[in-house]
């Protein structure tokens, strides 16, 4: 996303491929591998299917965020399905405060964020998603269980 934010290898509107089926079949691989990382990590992949939008599908950022909601959706409701089955729902219970004050907070933050979107140039979202992927990624592989 860096570079492409500051290189600008592609414009909007111009896919990656050109080549509609190959471009697919490379959509369906990278839904694919993005649905296992979501499901492994317990996330939605949003940090992942938005840079796919974005660079294979050449669609602007504000609409691949979009985007990414929406093909979130499914994905979040297979793993709460599956990690309903898990111990991992006692920990949801035990940051019930966590989980209020968070929710509410992205409540807020969506609808202040929906006035901004005329505003804000996609410039600035592509670098910033790109720092906070950079710095996501490097948390990720720096953890440890205690």
């Amino acid at each position: 996303m860096l570079t492409e934010a500051f290189f600008g290898i592609h414009q909007v509107g111009n896919p990656l491929l050109g080549d509609l089926i190959l471009r697919s079949i490379i959509g369906i691989g990278a839904g694919f591998v993005i649905g296992v990382v979501a499901a492994v990590l317990g996330v939605a992949g949003g940090e992942l299917l938005i840079p796919t939008i974005v660079l294979l599908f050449g669609v602007d950022i504000k609409l691949a965020g979009s985007l990414a909601l929406m093909v979130s959706l499914p994905t979040m409701i297979v793993g709460f399905a599956r990690y309903s089955k898990s111990d991992s729902f006692v920990v949801l219970r035990q940051e019930q405060d966590l989980f209020k004050f968070l929710a509410f907070g992205s409540i807020v933050g969506a609808g202040i964020g929906g006035l901004f979107l005329g505003i804000v140039p996609a410039h600035w979202l592509m670098v910033l998603l790109g720092f906070v992927l950079m710095v996501s990624t490097i948390k990720t592989f720096k953890y440890q269980r205690a």
